[in-house]
């Protein structure tokens, strides 16, 4: 087999590969076997019809066919390693000549990894917001932490903002009951939002067994983004009671005796979360310097399947657990169609450059993922996925997904390093230390790998018991 390569742009090429005939003798033999299998000719038993017989029944071409198919992946996949190729998806093949007995020529177009040349990073600059928690934050949080040990007592008066009212629904649509349209004995806290649009309106004045009728669009069950006449019935009215705060309240709502220890606890915790939020941001803002840094060709067929992948994810995942077609999706966050298709696009771009420049440090760095760095990963994956680690690894082994995962784990440690050598100055010009931030956040890979279509769907938002760890991986998907 002799092969050539013709380089059509920076992430396309055309193989040209030219086979002896004598190179698909093992596929023709596998051929004749395989129709013998299939084929009853009488006179000969199944199995045992002789070459030449299927030739003058079935025609030559047929097991020609039969070996080509057979052997064009194999041929390929040669003509790939000769030339030291890194294939991104599936090839493009046409038989450009087939000679019997003679030479079979083909030709195959597919996309490649780009060479990515990286510069020296180690100037790297950014800002990030300084850690500040101030009282209010503090006030904030406690009254937070308060609501959630509210109670409630029944009182004899129209409904108010911030009640908590009982309530029987009812829905019609084109003025007949819906038959999942009714539900009783609901418990709904006023301006909340958490039930139907109007819902707040209607019920705020109502007492203990008055109703209303108001108009909205449901938001699930059999008559889902469809308009209907909704009849709301108050059957109780009750006023939340938030506990004093005082030692008695630190020690119910925590492990603390006083509320001076809640509170110190309280900016503690707001101090590390915000730390946290400093560190990816310096993570963010590393990442796109270096991406600044490096010219990227980006494979169009890939970016199309990328953008397509991020699309169907949102619309059949995402906004589908939600009740929400993409159209209201638009509508809520304000945004044309035009606007949503650029910044699709500009993710999936973003993505994609950031997988084939973190790939690259990985192999240029030889950053190695060990067996402790796997399974920590591989836990924090499965928590944001709500399976059991058990569950998770049975799947990913099954999918055939465990080189994504190493991938994510290689791409994480290869962009700590990257931070690690850049200047981070907080908004006060103070330089920021992130050694004490955890080394192992890793970086997951855009939703279409780029060498293999994805076999999960975007794994996507959920949150982690290891939510710090998960949202940092979020953020290089770009």
């Amino acid at each position: 087999m002799k092969s050539a390569v013709e380089t059509l742009n920076p992430t396309r090429v055309r193989l040209t590969v030219e086979v002896p005939f004598e190179e698909l003798k093992d596929s023709l033999d596998a051929a004749y076997k395989k129709i013998n299998q299939q084929v009853t000719v009488k006179g000969f038993r199944k199995g045992k019809v002789p070459a030449r017989v299927i030739d003058q029944r079935f025609g030559r071409g047929a097991v020609l066919e039969e070996a080509v198919n057979d052997a064009l992946p194999k041929f390929y996949t040669d003509a790939v390693n000769e030339a030291e190729l890194n294939p991104l998806g599936q090839p493009e093949v046409d038989i450009t000549e087939l000679k019997d007995g003679e030479t079979l020529n083909f030709t195959a177009e597919v996309d490649i990894r780009p060479t990515i040349e990286i510069p020296d990073y180690s100037g790297i600059e950014v800002e990030v917001d300084a850690v500040e928690v101030t009282e209010e934050d503090v006030d904030k949080a406690v009254e937070e932490l308060r609501e959630r040990f509210a109670s409630t007592a029944p009182v004899e008066r129209a409904a108010e903002d911030g009640d908590v009212v009982t309530i029987d629904l009812e829905a019609k649509v084109d003025g007949e009951v819906l038959e999942d349209g009714i539900a009783n004995g609901v418990s709904y806290t006023i301006g909340s939002g958490e039930l139907l649009d109007g819902v707040d309106a209607a019920v705020t004045g109502l007492s203990a067994d008055q109703e209303a009728t108001f108009a909205s669009e449901l938001k699930g069950g059999s008559a889902a983004g469809k308009e209907a006449e909704v009849t709301v019935k108050v059957t109780q009215v009750a006023k939340r009671e938030l506990p004093e705060l005082d030692d008695e309240f630190a020690q119910l709502a925590s492990e603390f005796d006083t509320l001076e220890e809640l509170r110190a606890d309280s900016r503690k915790r707001l101090e590390n979360m915000k730390e946290y939020d400093q560190a990816t941001q310096a993570q963010e803002r590393v990442l796109d310097k270096l991406l600044e840094l490096v010219e990227v060709p980006v494979p169009e067929k890939l970016l199309e399947d990328e953008i397509n992948t991020r699309k169907h994810n949102l619309e059949h995942h995402q906004l589908g657990q939600m009740g929400l077609d993409l159209e209201k999706y638009l509508e809520i966050q304000g945004k044309t169609a035009e606007e949503f298709d650029t910044e699709t696009r500009e993710a999936a771009v973003k993505g994609i450059k950031t997988q084939f420049v973190l790939d690259q440090l990985v192999n240029q760095e030889k950053h190695n993922v060990n067996q402790e760095e796997l399974t920590e990963h591989l836990m924090r994956r499965a928590a944001s996925s709500g399976m059991s680690p058990d569950q998770f690894a049975q799947a990913v082994v099954e999918g055939g997904q465990v080189p994504l995962l190493v991938g994510e784990v290689a791409r994480g440690k290869a962009l700590a390093a990257v931070v690690e050598k850049a200047v981070v100055k907080d908004t006060n010009g103070e330089i920021v230390d992130l050694e004490d931030e955890e080394e192992d956040e890793t970086a997951e890979a855009p939703a279409a790998d780029a060498e293999e279509a994805p076999a999960e769907a975007d794994d996507a938002d959920a949150k982690a018991d290891d939510a710090k760890a998960d949202k940092a991986e979020e953020k290089t998907e770009g």
